[in-house]
């Protein structure tokens, strides 16, 4: 049986422009691969509305499981919570059980609650609150859509929070094999052992250090059996 699948969206103008560097893709994609859960698409949309909300769509319509990044923090483009409440047909606005949480939070701080602090409980109606124990702002989970902050140290601490809650299948094995030699020369024998082997999926991947080119060969899949024989296969063509 094929494991569960998902995407994640990532969401900010800041991500496309160059200023930000996304950290959270890489880190989800490692804990789904952990989780037997195929991250199978990702996308990055700008902080408009029409966007988000066609593409949140689009990918809770295809995979099991969304993942969202970005956007629901306290200022006037963190558009994040509206635009899904928005694609799902759902009514939003200050819940009490994430006013009571933020409340708390600042309360215990000695700072104000404020109209923009205030925006972090605005939650879409039937969502479910994830727990956020870095910053107390909660993310949510509309039906198959995990939303999340787009600040590293609370993405993860939202993806812990959400994991255990998901079904997942067989984790992803992966085995690397260096070779020392150009992709010219390696592609026929290489593509004759990824045919020998459709359960398994091979990569190629390139490089130059010290004047020599090569490649890292990357063998992937959930059978540990399967994948020792290929790596052997390999290291006996490229002895």
């Amino acid at each position: 049986m094929a494991n569960p699948t998902a995407a994640m969206l990532v969401i900010g103008d800041e991500i496309l422009s160059g200023r930000t560097r996304d950290a959270n893709m890489h880190y989800l994609a490692g804990q789904l691969a952990e989780a037997g859960i195929t991250l199978a698409e990702v996308r990055i949309v700008a902080d408009e509305a029409a966007n988000i909300i066609e593409a949140v769509r689009a990918l809770s319509a295809i995979y099991d499981t969304v993942f969202t990044s970005g956007g629901i923090g306290p200022t006037h483009d963190d558009i994040t919570a509206d635009c899904m409440a928005a694609a799902f047909g759902q009514s939003i606005d200050v819940r009490d059980d994430a006013r009571a949480i933020l409340q708390a939070h600042y309360d215990k701080a000695g700072t104000d609650l404020n109209e923009a602090r205030l925006r972090m409980a605005r939650i879409p109606a039937d969502a479910a609150l994830i727990d956020n124990p870095v910053s107390a702002a909660p993310g949510f989970t509309i039906e198959n859509v995990h939303v999340m902050a787009g600040v590293p140290s609370v993405f993860k601490a939202m993806v812990a929070s959400v994991l255990p809650t998901l079904t997942g299948g067989a984790p992803l094995i992966s085995k690397t094999l260096t070779v020392y030699r150009g992709e010219g020369d390696i592609a026929g024998p290489f593509g004759a052992l990824a045919e020998a082997y459709p359960d398994l999926s091979m990569g190629s991947y390139p490089f130059q250090r010290d004047g020599k080119y090569g490649a890292n060969l990357v063998v992937r899949g959930q059978d540990a059996a399967l994948l020792d024989e290929a790596m052997g296969k390999l290291a006996e063509v490229f002895a």
